[in-house]
């Protein structure tokens, strides 16, 4: 089973699951790619989860220009959450890549964006997070993401299907 259609049953096993806690799903595909979810609320149509990881076997020791040519994939290819995102920062020692939303949403005095990580160290990861800064306040917090069932699914089906081979 491909790892849409083990999310795809993950959700409905999930459906009416709310907690502070994170409940962490991980699954993996026969091409070892893995894909591991923080949620902290279920329902029948749409979901809440602290941080998304996909794990990429076959991104591990790639060069830098691999992971700059998947974040500008993921930049062109995922426009539907809150904010478009694109490749902010370019890690070449630590062969990371720091993508965030262009521009951050400021509507409600807040600042909020989301935060993805492209890195080719140990085991290939693409990491999604979503944060909020409040002005005079000593940091960044973690926010969850909301989504609804078929949202999450496509943006899984768009990661895999970006990712270089």
């Amino acid at each position: 089973m491909d790892l849409v259609s083990q999310l795809q049953h993950e959700l409905r096993q999930l459906a009416g699951f709310v907690s502070t806690t994170p409940k962490r799903i991980d699954i993996t595909a026969t091409d070892g790619v893995r894909l591991t979810v923080e949620f902290v609320a279920v329902d029948t149509l749409s979901c809440a989860f602290r941080e998304l990881w996909l794990h990429v076997p076959q991104l591990v020791g790639k060069e830098l220009a691999i992971l700059k040519q998947w974040a500008d994939a993921l930049s062109k290819r995922v426009t539907y959450l809150l904010e478009n995102i694109g490749p902010l920062e370019v890690d070449k020692l630590g062969d990371k890549i720091l993508i965030r939303s262009t521009p951050p949403d400021r509507s409600t005095g807040a600042t909020k964006f989301y935060e993805v990580l492209l890195s080719a160290k140990s085991d290939g990861t693409f990491s999604l997070k979503r944060f909020t800064f409040e002005p005079g306040s000593s940091g960044r917090q973690l926010a969850d993401i909301q989504l609804t069932h078929e949202v999450l699914l496509k943006l899984i089906r768009d990661l895999l299907e970006t990712v270089p081979s």
